[in-house]
């Protein structure tokens, strides 16, 4: 059954490049990026590899962490790992999950029959503390992942989490953001002492609020 928004994602124990990992206990109280990649030395994906390891700093700032899963065992990851970090400049620094059995692509609904019945999608999931699903994007072969968008989103997820806004079309950290409808204009002013700008009843803009 496909994972939808909201739901709580499955749990497994799975081995890794750094060791068995059982999910749950891993993650921890973080928010968790997962993203998924068909096989090992795939030029895409090992581009993608690369730049979220140039990333982590960014993620770690978030309480973010990050890892990675592809079907192949972790003899083959110990391999790509080394062109990795040869080819992008950079060093590995989280876990790549290996699942040549595809107990963790078939939890997480990563096999698609109409694209290859073999191989896993390039999905990203974001999950947060609680173990709830609350992104997924899924990308064709030939398109890399864009992780600064992936960041935008979880800044965003954050943001509404704690203060009761929603982000704008094209919004970026700073930028003001949307009253959510459920609180009423009079209570938004108290609440949003920076001001509310109400454009419609409906579409009421403040200055985003831990800023």
């Amino acid at each position: 059954m496909a994972l939808r928004l909201g739901d709580t994602v499955p749990n497994f124990t799975q081995k890794s490049t750094e060791g068995d990992i059982n999910f749950y206990e891993w993650a921890g109280d973080s928010w968790v990026v997962l993203f998924s990649h068909p096989k090992d030395f795939t030029p895409v994906c090992t581009t993608e590899l690369g730049r979220v390891a140039n990333l982590k700093p960014e993620f770690d700032k978030r309480n973010v962490k990050v890892i990675a899963l592809s079907v192949d065992d972790v003899d083959s990851h110990a391999g790509w790992v080394g062109d990795i970090e040869e080819t992008q400049n950079t060093k590995l620094n989280y876990p790549i999950l290996a699942d040549p059995d595809h107990v963790v692509s078939d939890l997480y609904d990563m096999i698609h029959p109409n694209a290859n019945a073999m191989l896993t999608v390039r999905t990203v999931f974001v999950i947060d503390p609680a173990k709830k699903l609350r992104l997924s994007l899924t990308y064709p072969p030939s398109t890399g992942r864009n992780f600064d968008e992936i960041l935008r989103v979880i800044d965003s997820l954050q943001l509404t989490d704690n203060y009761g806004v929603a982000t704008p079309a094209d919004w970026k950290d700073g930028d003001d953001v949307v009253v959510v409808p459920s609180i009423p204009t009079e209570e938004a002013k108290q609440k949003f002492p920076k001001g509310v700008n109400e454009i419609r009843p409906y579409l009421r803009m403040t200055p985003q609020p831990n800023k």
